[in-house]
């Protein structure tokens, strides 16, 4: 079969999202299936190529098609660059080439457009894969004020899950989510994004990127991932709590990533003068290992509202990572239901920055107990999320969608 993926970000770009795109890209060359990926050029930091608005190259079994987008931390400028990727996949829809299967990994939910053209002028299947829900998060976030613009984002949702012959989500709260939206529920499958448990395992904090950072002697804190509107205010609020640290010397909160909210959270540290505060850029996916275990705690921050809204990869690859979480998530959430049922970390709301802290100290004074957690949360990983058992899913989901 010929697969088409259409996702926004693609290796090398930085972030989850490109490594597992390149993954499944891979995997399903690798079962014998023609897989095309249309994606964009780079961010800057990644160091792209410059001056080109498309480019067509074959790696690793499979073509990458990428085309130019505008990279600005302003919600205009996303909407822009969503856009104009959409129009990019139009064309490559339109193009003689035909594919049996579109995979589209949203947002944006403008890959409706090239979705229906697939299906009436290609009469291609449609695989939408629901990483965040959009435009729920949007609005939450307050990016989405306008009523019109929320009427219309709305109608935009509801048109692009009845397009899709199939829909993946990755949890049962997106599940629920969708439900409640009318999307009938033997449309949808429940498919957690994977981890490569090999490459990701527990090693030594004492490591080449621990000494390379200072980390030797401290108690650290990391959070490691794009640092974006879903994390913003839980972020903010890590900031606070190590305020309330800032005496406890041997406690270091490290930020590793970049995002749109990079620059702003690391103003907001400068004027609140935090000294047990550091912003790490962006680390090969190479060194992820090193720097993970790097960490006594890993931190994932979901805003508020947010944490029913999205299931970060970044969990279970902490978890994989053998780190115990210490997930700032609104109780009931997924994140917090599976750090507290799994006994696989600590769930604290994430507006309360003395509740942060206090559950830091917790974990700092009892090396047993963070073991524990530790130990538990990478042989749930193992279990449930291993690469290669969650992509064999997609493949089956794939070629059912051919008879």
């Amino acid at each position: 079969m010929k697969i088409s993926i259409h996702t926004m970000y693609f290796l090398p770009d930085f972030g989850s999202a490109p490594i597992l795109m390149d993954e499944l890209a891979r995997y399903l060359a690798g079962r014998g299936h023609e897989v095309e990926v249309v994606t964009t050029f780079p961010r800057v930091s990644a160091r792209g190529p410059r001056g080109l608005a498309y480019s067509r190259r074959r790696a690793s079994g499979f073509v990458v098609k990428r085309f130019w987008t505008p990279r600005t931390p302003h919600p205009f400028g996303r909407l822009m660059a969503w856009n104009i990727y959409t129009a990019g996949a139009l064309l490559n829809i339109l193009s003689p080439a035909k594919s049996d299967v579109l995979f589209l990994r949203t947002p944006p939910l403008q890959l409706g457009v090239p979705a229906f053209a697939a299906k009436r002028l290609r009469a291609a299947r449609i695989l939408l894969s629901v990483q965040d829900i959009h435009p729920d998060l949007a609005i939450e976030s307050g990016i989405l004020k306008n009523p019109a613009g929320i009427r219309f984002s709305r109608s935009l949702e509801k048109w692009v899950y009845g397009l899709a012959d199939r829909i993946v989500v990755i949890s049962d709260g997106f599940r629920r989510n969708l439900l409640a939206k009318g999307v009938p529920g033997p449309k949808m499958s429940v498919i957690p994004n994977w981890v490569d448990t090999e490459f990701l395992r527990p090693l030594d904090k004492d490591n080449p990127v621990s000494r390379k950072f200072g980390f030797d002697g401290k108690f650290v804190l990391m959070y490691s991932g794009t640092i974006s509107i879903s994390s913003d205010l839980a972020l903010a609020r890590v900031l606070e709590a190590a305020r309330i640290l800032a005496a406890e010397r041997d406690i270091v909160f490290a930020i590793a990533g970049e995002g749109l909210r990079k620059d702003a959270l690391r103003a907001r540290a400068a004027a609140l003068g935090l000294r047990n505060v550091i912003f790490l850029p962006f680390q090969p996916y190479g060194d992820l290992p090193n720097l993970l275990a790097a960490a006594d705690v890993l931190l994932v921050p979901l805003d508020g509202e947010k944490s029913e809204l999205s299931v970060p990869s970044k969990l279970y690859n902490f978890m994989a990572a053998g780190r115990p979480v210490l997930g700032l998530a609104r109780p009931g959430s997924e994140v917090a239901a599976i750090l507290g049922e799994r006994q696989c970390g600590v769930p604290v709301s994430p507006g309360d920055a003395a509740r942060i802290a206090d559950a830091v100290r917790a974990l700092k004074g009892s090396p047993e107990w963070r073991r524990a957690l530790a130990a538990n949360g990478r042989a749930y990983v193992v279990e449930r999320f291993a690469k290669d058992k969650v992509l064999s899913a997609y493949d089956e989901i794939i070629r059912s969608m051919a008879s």
